[in-house]
């Protein structure tokens, strides 16, 4: 082979080679097709149980047990409100006004709570305060339902088990609001500004309320939604410390009426479905009305 043959034939090896490299633009056209179509499938996972959900609210006993369940069988979700708002004298109602009170009144305390501690944490310098702020983290590692028992026992002994207080108290205590809320005030709260509001005359109490509490909007709604979320899906807790219906939340109202089929032999299937249906209603309607404030307080830590 000559020079000039040998040279000649490196483009060609280039060219076929250029040929035979994959395009980086269809990779990344394959990737994005397979996170979609990933994403497809787990929004129909999370969706599924929630078509059941509406499908089986809308019929009757006969056609909740004797129809495809994932289609429609009939129109009775009007008599099944009905039965549900006049049974037992409305005692749904009235379980969804426990729920509201103890996730709503807990929620809101304990997020002031936690938002003046998390300021403290962050902000001020004082003795033991790492030790602090590592009893705070460490406390994640505890199931909550460990402490229903000594919760119980210390209720019991001063004579709050089967009252509001039973739930309200516990809520008003969450470890992981304080942490949120320690880390929204250092990425939002500066020194500086503290300080210049100290100079101008301004108290403590008057900085954390004028300046600390409006600043930690987002924040303040992040720790409030998720106190709510997690108070108003409670069951162990109100399993544990209360005993007469007229104090029991939504959830564990449902969960009795749902035992009532093996041990009175009532079917109340009927009535548990829509029951649920509707306890996701002040949820979603929550979760709307402050979808803003929520995604903009989770990024909140990515962006800092």
């Amino acid at each position: 082979m000559t020079l000039t043959e040998h040279t000649t034939d490196k483009p060609r090896v280039r060219s076929v080679q250029r040929m035979t490299r994959p395009d980086p633009a269809s990779r990344s056209r394959g990737g994005q097709r397979f996170v979609l179509i990933g994403l497809i499938l787990a929004c129909a996972y999370s969706l599924f149980p929630l078509w059941w959900l509406i499908i089986a609210a809308t019929k009757d006993r006969v056609g909740l047990y004797q129809s495809n369940g994932l289609w429609f069988s009939g129109w009775h979700l009007t008599d099944n409100l009905h039965q549900l708002f006049t049974y037992d004298d409305g005692i749904f109602l009235r379980w969804t006004a426990n729920s509201l009170l103890y996730a709503g009144v807990g929620s809101l305390g304990g997020t002031l709570i936690a938002l003046a501690a998390g300021y403290g944490l962050a902000r001020f310098n004082f003795p033991g305060r790492g030790l602090v702020f590592a009893c705070v983290v460490g406390s994640f590692l505890i199931p909550i339902a460990l402490l229903a028992l000594p919760l119980y026992l210390v209720f019991s002994d001063i004579g709050l088990v089967d009252t509001p207080w039973a739930m309200l108290i516990p809520c008003l205590i969450n470890p992981f609001s304080v942490y949120l809320a320690k880390v929204y005030t250092e990425a939002t709260i500066p020194f500086e500004l503290l300080e210049a509001a100290r100079i101008d005359g301004a108290g403590e109490l008057r900085i954390f309320f004028s300046i600390v509490v409006r600043m930690m909007t987002t924040g303040a709604a992040t720790i409030f939604l998720l106190a709510f979320v997690n108070t108003w899906n409670a069951f162990f807790l109100p399993l544990t410390v209360l005993r007469g219906e007229e104090n029991w939340t939504l959830n564990l109202g449902l969960y009795n009426w749902s035992g009532k089929r093996l041990e009175a032999g009532v079917d109340l299937t009927s009535l548990v479905l829509t029951g649920a249906l509707l306890s996701i209603v002040p949820m979603a309607i929550l979760m709307i009305a402050m979808r803003r404030y929520w995604r903009s307080g989770v990024t909140l830590g990515a962006l800092k």
